[in-house]
């Protein structure tokens, strides 16, 4: 009998431990946002994810295209020096203050909604090498929910090793994506509030 309690100890041991440290094989499926991001072989740091966002895609598709206020979706200090608006693209000029980068860095890119909803975003000057930013927007749960593909593929003119760009990335993006959803939620409950 005390070997049948030892091992019963030990298997919920594992169990605890396995809930304590919050093994993500459990509830992959459940979870919000699946973030993978790594160097490409041919330089620059590609990163993909699935988000599940708790509101319809127009809120989504509003938040993408109001240009004005992207550094508000960033905790990255950034500003937004110009703003163009013509033939359905936008051409923004977008100084980022990064603390992993020594200095202000510029990005000039050009924006344009696609069809299927979302937004593409590609590299047209400034101090990088690559940018192009892909988000893809597909209802869900009969329209109440956004599911949206996102890629981007970054390579900043800099000294700093593409490993140290990764997990900066990584934190970058998952901070992102958390003020994508507080924001878009707060768009959401925004008529209700007029209506009252």
């Amino acid at each position: 009998m005390g070997l049948y309690n030892h091992a019963m100890l030990w298997r919920a041991m594992i169990v605890m431990g396995c809930l304590l440290l919050g093994w993500s094989g459990w509830s992959l499926a459940d979870e919000p946002v699946v973030l993978d991001v790594r160097t490409e072989p041919t330089g620059g740091v590609r990163a993909t994810a699935m988000i599940l966002f708790p509101v319809e895609p127009a809120i989504i598709q509003r938040l993408l295209t109001d240009y004005a206020h992207w550094p508000e979706l960033f905790d990255v200090r950034m500003r937004m020096a110009e703003v163009r608006e013509q033939d359905g693209k936008a051409f923004t000029d977008i100084r980022i203050d990064h603390a992993l980068l020594a200095g202000e860095r510029r990005l000039l890119s050009e924006s344009r909604t696609l069809p299927t909803g979302g937004l593409l975003t590609e590299l047209k000057g400034g101090d990088f090498k690559q940018y192009r930013r892909l988000w893809k927007l597909t209802p869900v749960d009969g329209g109440a929910h956004t599911k949206a593909e996102f890629e981007l593929l970054v390579e900043i003119d800099t000294i700093v090793p593409d490993w140290m760009v990764v997990v900066a990335m990584r934190r970058d993006l998952e901070s992102h994506f958390r003020i994508m959803s507080e924001k878009a939620l707060a768009q959401q409950e925004l008529p209700l509030g007029r209506s009252q």
